[in-house]
């Protein structure tokens, strides 16, 4: 029996919210990349993680028609479930991992009620960023045509203190038309933008970000469990 963890990341400060996210802590049990590919396009999530190593922390994730290097929402969840299940490496549940996706090692701590991870900035390319007027522009937008790119779209909320309204568009066809969380996203924004910022997207998602010297940015939020299902 492999068991489905479905995690929502990024929640609010009320715990609504977050961006759906599935993990398969048994990743060894849905082996090869299509058969791996076939169920997250039946899942349907934004992004599914297969775990192959909990020990090593190597994931392998995967939207519902491509696999991803590299992804913000999927790494911050899976963090929190492996410190939460225990099987992280390091000193106990509230102590650093490293976990592997494709892109490169990316260290993910928890600190209070959020979860973080630490990448690159250029591992999140591929993304438009859009700046709007107000945040007002930014909800009156209606979803892109496929194919026209992934686009983030964003305002500021409060500029002085780094307070940003953002909608996420893939634009991939493939049944996500918005992301009501992209950790990638906002780390491409924070690398541009080169400040810490409290980013709102979605419905009522929460990101918080900092940039850091070397080209890293970290990037955090809450992570609340949603089900477990048997596939």
């Amino acid at each position: 029996m492999t068991e489905l963890h479905v995690l929502r990341v990024f929640c609010g400060p009320d715990g609504t919210a977050g961006n759906l996210l599935g993990v398969v802590l048994d990743g060894p049990a849905v082996p090869g990349s299509a058969q791996r590919q076939r169920l997250a396009g039946e899942l349907g999530f934004s992004e599914t993680v297969f775990v192959d190593d909990a020990a090593r922390g190597v994931v392998d994730i995967h939207t519902p028609s491509v696999q991803l290097a590299f992804a913000g929402h999927p790494l911050v969840g899976t963090g929190w479930l492996l410190r939460q299940s225990g099987l992280i490496p390091g000193p106990g549940v509230d102590g650093p991992a490293v976990l592997q996706p494709q892109a490169g090692e990316v260290p993910a701590w928890q600190d209070g009620e959020f979860s973080w991870i630490r990448a690159r900035a250029s591992w999140a390319s591929g993304r438009r960023t859009l700046r709007h007027d107000t945040p007002a522009a930014v909800d009156a937008l209606t979803v892109p045509p496929p194919g026209t790119g992934w686009l983030y779209a964003w305002a500021w909320r409060d500029e002085a203190a780094g307070k940003v309204r953002a909608r996420g568009f893939p634009g991939r066809g493939d049944g996500i038309d918005e992301d009501e969380a992209t950790g990638a996203a906002g780390i491409i924004l924070t690398g541009e933008l080169n400040r810490a910022l409290d980013i709102r997207q979605g419905i009522g998602s929460q990101l918080l970000t900092r940039p850091l010297p070397d080209g890293h940015v970290e990037i955090g939020g809450r992570v609340f469990p949603h089900e477990v299902r048997t596939l």
